[in-house]
């Protein structure tokens, strides 16, 4: 095992046991909650609580995804199974919006028909979670920097902190003035949360699993550096798309002057060297042809099979 690759299993089996630890305090913070909203009154801090349940669910989903995410590529599954975390992502953001749809319809009912709230128990449950999301969220943050699940896990739990610390507010304020008819307008602002964190993580995982170019990556800045290296005439056919969140792949026919396969293996190795440090991707498959093909087009076109069936008729 290479060193990468040694630091990469490290760092996943850190991550591994930080999941298993945001997990176990993900569902003491939602139980306390929940017994606490219903005590108290206060359907804000049980929508804080189901928020939090939620989260519970999508760290089980993302530990279960990162553990089948380390099998190695198979026969059928070349790439390995890295994309489940994709699929773990989707369904994560599908539990939470049910519990945004929930805590809505619940809200309502509480903005027909206020009813009173015992602003002090909401004060020191609400401090309880927000101690509890800012753990987790410290837990996570190295790794939601590299991994789409850890990213997703982390901004739950920055969200879920935020707004314990707005439940706190409103308790604070339900011991002077009784203004209730916050509480159902304050559970609304966590489901505008809810649906506005996971629209990025779905438009995240819709891209990868499109195979859409990586932000950032410029396929001309690609085709410009790599013709500029001694020996490549020109380069074409080109395709960069993440395999999972954290790996970018490329695929791209390479135009060579005719000559031994020994030189084009050290080409090779060059042009592999200079993907990986310009633009960080890992997994080149690189094509070498003495003659151009495709027109020499930058990117690939998809011939229309229906079209030429047509024309061969």
């Amino acid at each position: 095992m290479t060193t990468h690759q040694h630091n990469h299993h490290h760092k996943e089996e850190s991550w591994g046991k930080r999941l298993v630890a945001s997990m176990i305090m993900n569902l003491i913070i939602p139980a306390v909650q929940i017994y606490g909203g219903i005590l108290s009154g206060s359907m804000a801090l049980i929508s804080d609580a189901l928020h939090n349940l939620s989260d519970f669910i999508t760290l089980v989903i993302n530990y279960a995804a990162l553990i089948i995410g380390k099998r190695g590529p198979t026969l059928k599954h070349t790439f390995g199974y890295k994309r489940v975390e994709i699929f773990a992502t989707l369904l994560s953001v599908a539990l939470l919006y049910g519990a945004a749809f929930y805590i809505a319809v619940e809200a309502w009912q509480r903005f027909r028909e206020p009813q009173h709230i015992a602003g002090q128990m909401v004060i020191w449950i609400a401090l309880f979670g927000f101690v509890g999301n800012v753990l987790s969220a410290l837990l996570l943050h190295a790794g939601s920097k590299v991994n789409l699940n850890m990213k997703s896990a982390f901004l739950h739990m920055l969200a879920d902190a935020a707004t314990s610390l707005g439940v706190v507010a409103l308790g604070i304020l339900w011991i002077f003035k009784p203004w209730y008819w916050l509480d159902p307008l304050f559970s609304w602002f966590i489901v505008a949360i809810i649906l506005y964190s996971g629209w990025g993580l779905i438009k995240d995982s819709f891209l990868i699993l499109m195979n859409a170019t990586p932000p950032g990556i410029d396929l001309e800045a690609i085709q410009k550096t790599l013709e500029s290296i001694d020996g490549i005439r020109e380069i074409h056919d080109l395709h960069v798309w993440n395999p999972s969140a954290e790996s970018i792949a490329l695929a791209v026919h390479i135009t060579v002057p005719d000559q031994m396969l020994g030189k084009v293996d050290e080409l090779a190795g060059e042009v592999r060297t200079v993907l990986a440090a310009k633009f960080k991707i890992d997994h080149p498959t690189l094509q070498f042809e003495s003659n151009s093909c495709n027109h020499g087009q930058l990117l690939c076109c998809t011939p229309d099979n229906g079209h030429r069936d047509h024309e061969h008729e």
